[in-house]
């Protein structure tokens, strides 16, 4: 006996069997009318294609029938007409012409209404039966029939000129010649099937293969402009700075400096013309991107070497003449490279020598002392802010090199870039190298900005040189830059309003320092301020930039106003008046600040010395440097009234000699009255010794405090120790010649202590202090 169970368990799996396999049945069933319902779709497809084909071909076939028929005709016809031809070729190339281009317009010309078969077969007729057949038409037709055909062949004919490139033929290019006759030739067919046959496939081919040729010759472009495209080596660039200053006046000349040899340049103007004039202009911008990173690697470069140089203001431009520079360049011809290095350290020595004189003369003449090296006291300068004469040369080089490469650059162009995308081109070449030179002088100009906030002027300087030297390449740079767009015209114009604006900041900062100057110490012998020479010596410097202050000044309506007030103003250079104006204004600055600082002097003489030192000082150097000139074009009466200045100040110290003049009065008194009666009382004699003894001590007394008083002009000093002679030694003389014979005392030699001829001489001990 069976269990239930498991009988139930062995139905259940046959049912679930069962069930598993009626389901794969229909799932196969199901594939089966899918894959019949695509077959009838296919086959009905088939069929209408067929039907479609069948109503294609049998016109087609029906055409066929009837060429042929026409061939026969014209075979039995040219047999008849032209014994001496091979009728059977020269049919097959006209029907393969039919065929081809699918019209009938040849065939019209030769056989259709028009009558030519008439006047074809009526020119036959008057020829002999033997004799050859050669009818100018057929002659045409069958020309023009080659040179159409050729075009069905020109794909394969220059494929591989087309794949080998224009390179050089030793290089396994097809050569630049053979390479555009190919992309020639493919112009012409593609022109005649887009025109004839715009559908078929020759076209697409040939469209193709030209496009390729195009895409081959912008890429060899490209090549050719990377390979060639160097960056200007800095002792190059500083030839041709050199040789713009050798030749001044004359207009300087860049077409000498070639960035490509002359093969280079014409197959480049070559390949640029061929792109122009089939439409393929991004070549352009390809052109300009090199470019313009050759012309921004130029520049860092050159501001590479000028960081590398060591020692020496000049070492940043000369060092292209070092060993070290010569042997990295010993291809080039070396005497150029040291003429213009030269040439630049011979301008730029030269004022920092005049600078230099200056200085010394001005402290020499203050002080007695000699001015060390004036690069050494720049080099104690540390601080990052500070623009030294080093780094002023380095910009300055750099912004001619910006102007040469520049103009070199837009010679460059010529014949590679069309007329009218000559300024967009140049822009974009330009662009980075001139925001380098751009950010450059801006750093400068905020460095200068600084050091004006701390009243550092001697370092603020630099930017009139820089000024003057960029508004002299101002029209240069203008005609460089002519016909771009705002943005590039307006940066050297960014540059000058700049420094313009920094120049003028600094000026009228230098006044307010004059006018509160912080220090308070006074010279103990009472010689020329410091401030008094910084001031001279700041002033002095500024003739070197007439025009280009002149420049800032007039902006200023202040000074505007003021040149208005000058009389003839308008007969003299405007530039000079208005920095006579502002020197004038600088003096009368300095002088009420020495005299509010010389109230703080106790002794009388003493503040009298020190404003006559100060101000002699002024006058001095105001002749010495030429400042004169200028301050009196708005002040003509300047010099007088520095004489005045000097006068009154002599008499105000003169007044320090009046407690000895007390002493030595006029003698209208007693005792000169009594002298003549031949008898003294008590109170004569002691008036007399009161006198004598009086005027010895007033009189050492200002002879020790005047041999530490200081004047330092020899001139000054001499005439000052003249007038107090002159002033004193008269009264003393007769006060002496009246009372030292007279019996006043047992022992004159203890009152009479000084002769004039004693006084005299200790007036010449006056103002050294080693007496």
């Amino acid at each position: 006996m069976h269990d239930p169970s498991e009988r139930k368990y062995e139905i259940d799996a046959k049912l679930e069997k069962e069930l598993s396999n009626l389901n794969l049945l229909k799932e196969r069933v199901d594939k089966s009318s899918q894959l019949t319902k695509g077959m009838v779709v296919i086959l009905s497809t088939f069929e209408h294609r067929l039907a479609r084909l069948e109503e294609t071909i049998l016109p087609v076939y029906n055409e066929t029938g009837n060429l042929q028929r026409r061939q026969e005709s014209i075979l039995d016809r040219l047999a008849v007409r032209c014994p001496n031809s091979d009728p059977e070729t020269l049919f097959c190339r006209y029907v393969r012409f039919l065929i081809n281009r699918q019209t009938y317009t040849v065939e019209i010309f030769f056989f259709g209404p028009s009558g030519s078969e008439g006047r074809a077969l009526q020119a036959h007729r008057g020829r002999c039966p033997n004799a050859p057949v050669r009818d100018p038409d057929i002659e045409k037709t069958l020309s023009a029939l080659d040179h159409v055909i050729g075009f069905y062949s020109v794909s394969q004919e220059v494929e591989p000129v087309i794949r080998a490139g224009p390179g050089s033929v030793a290089n396994g290019g097809a050569g630049f010649d053979a390479f555009l006759k190919a992309l020639d030739k493919l112009q012409m067919a593609q022109e005649y099937f887009e025109k004839n046959n715009p559908q078929s496939v020759e076209l697409e081919n040939v469209a193709t293969l030209f496009n390729s040729g195009g895409d081959t010759l912008n890429r060899e472009f490209k090549e050719l402009l990377f390979r060639h495209s160097k960056p200007v080596p800095p002792i190059s660039l500083l030839d041709l700075v050199g040789t713009d200053d050798d030749t001044p006046g004359e207009e300087t000349s860049t077409s000498s400096f070639n960035h490509f040899p002359d093969a280079v340049t014409a197959e480049l103007t070559r390949i640029a013309e061929w792109l122009i004039v089939h439409g393929r202009d991004e070549y352009m911008n390809v052109y300009a991107r090199v470019r313009a990173n050759v012309l921004l690697k130029s520049l860092q470069h050159l501001k590479e070497q000028q960081k590398t140089a060591s020692g020496g203001s000049m070492q940043g431009v000369a060092a292209a003449s070092s060993p070290m520079v010569r042997q990295k360049f010993q291809s080039r011809h070396e005497t150029p490279s040291r003429r213009a290095s030269k040439r630049l350290q011979h301008v730029f020595e030269k004022k920092a020598n005049k600078m230099l004189l200056r200085a010394s003369q001005t402290l020499e003449h203050s002080t007695g002392l000699t001015l060390g090296s004036r690069r050494s006291g720049l080099h104690q300068e540390s601080r990052e802010d500070v623009v030294d004469e080093q780094e002023m040369e380095n910009y300055l080089v750099c912004v001619m090199a910006l102007q040469r490469l520049m103009q070199s650059e837009r010679s460059l162009m010529v014949g590679v870039i069309p007329l009218q995308h000559h300024h967009q081109v140049f822009e974009i070449v330009i662009r980075e190298a001139m925001d380098l030179v751009v950010q450059d002088g801006e750093n400068i100009a905020s460095r200068a900005k600084r050091c004006i906030n701390r009243h550092d002027f001697a370092a603020v300087l630099v930017v009139f040189p820089i000024l003057k030297h960029l508004l002299t390449m101002k029209p240069e740079f203008e005609r460089t830059v002519e016909g771009c767009d705002f943005y590039v015209r307006s940066k050297f114009a960014s540059i000058l309003n700049t420094l313009h604006g920094t120049g003028s900041k600094a000026l009228e900062e230098f006044v307010e320092s004059v006018r509160s100057d912080p220090s308070t110490q006074l010279p103990k012998d009472g010689t020329v301020h410091e401030l008094t020479s910084n001031v001279l010596v700041f002033l002095e410097q500024l003739l070197d930039y007439v025009d280009t202050i002149g420049g800032v000044l007039s902006q200023e309506s202040l000074y505007s106003n003021a040149l208005t007030l000058v009389p003839n103003a308008s007969k003299v250079d405007k530039n000079k008046v208005l920095l006579g104006i502002y020197i004038k204004k600088v003096l009368v600055q300095l002088s009420s600040t020495l005299f509010s600082k010389s109230d703080f002097y106790g002794d009388m003489c003493l503040r009298a010395v020190f404003r006559l030192n100060n101000t002699h000082y002024v006058l001095k150097a105001l002749q010495r440097s030429g400042l004169l000139d200028l301050v009196r074009l708005s002040e003509p009466e300047c010099e007088e009234m520095y004489h005045q200045m000097i006068q009154d100040h002599k008499t105000a110290y003169c007044q320090g000699w009046s407690k000895i003049l007390s002493h030595i009065g006029s003698g209208e008194d007693g005792p000169i009255a009594l002298v003549f009666v031949g008898k003294l009382r008590d109170k004569d004699r002691n008036l007399i010794k009161e006198r004598f003894a009086g005027f010895n001590k007033e009189m050492d007394e200002i002879a020790k405090v005047q041999r530490g008083y200081s004047i330092p002009d020899v001139e000054l000093r001499e005439c000052l120790k003249r007038d107090n002679k002159e002033y004193i030694l008269p009264k003393y003389n007769a006060f002496y010649e009246k009372y030292s014979n007279i019996p006043f005392t047992k022992n004159p030699e203890k009152y009479i202590k000084y002769t004039s001829e004693q006084v005299s001489a200790l007036i010449d001990r006056f103002f050294d202090v080693a007496a």
